[in-house]
């Protein structure tokens, strides 16, 4: 089976850092990322850039998972597809951000979801383009390692459960957001870190 993450898309992606410069630069001009434009969503993005911001300043990795990011022996491409009016990218992405930054032989790119529909498809959560979605690659073969997404399982558990309760997209989104508040990011590299030693 062809790899759906092909080199192309590498030489396309960008660095979490030319990330956090395009929010800038397109909030200067009241825009966010994709073709959709809206004050609803340059209002979020907005505040995502200030989420952003805190979560860079206060993010520690805790430290067995920072012995296994050292221990792993090959390079990997950690590809993380986004937007930037994405709460969930933004309580998610600057904590993997900083996992690769403080391991020598990972590498993340990212790719904006709605540019790259082609690659988004081939990892949707339950039939829905929801992001962030992060794959691990092996960088010389493009092998998948593993994934993960769009969110820590307790939080996409209490969102789902929320939504199918019916509350509202808002009602559910603050009430995750407050999850995100209390959690600190411990479930993510949890995770990330069960995800990281699976790879034999």
């Amino acid at each position: 089976m062809a790899n759906v993450i092909t080199r192309e898309h590498i030489d396309r992606s960008i660095s979490y850092a030319a990330f956090r410069d395009l929010i800038n630069s397109l909030l200067i001009e009241r825009k966010t990322t994709g073709p959709v434009q809206s004050k609803e969503l340059v209002q979020y993005t907005r505040l995502n850039a200030k989420r952003m911001d805190r979560i860079d300043k206060q993010t520690v990795i805790m430290p067995q998972l920072m012995e296994e990011l050292w221990k792993i022996k090959e390079n990997q491409i950690w590809i993380g597809l986004v937007e930037a009016w994405c709460g969930d990218v933004a309580q998610n992405i600057p904590p993997i951000a900083k996992m690769a930054v403080s391991a020598p032989k990972i590498s993340l790119r990212l790719l904006l979801r709605d540019g790259h529909p082609d690659v988004m498809d081939g990892y949707l959560t339950n039939g829905t383009r929801s992001i962030p979605k992060v794959i691990a690659l092996k960088k010389d073969t493009l092998e998948e390692l593993w994934t993960w997404g769009p969110r820590p399982d307790p939080a996409q558990t209490q969102f789902l459960r929320r939504k199918g309760e019916g509350a509202s997209h808002a009602t559910a989104a603050e009430e995750l957001h407050k999850w995100y508040a209390g959690d600190k990011g411990h479930t993510l590299q949890q995770e990330i870190l069960e995800k990281v030693r699976s790879v034999k």
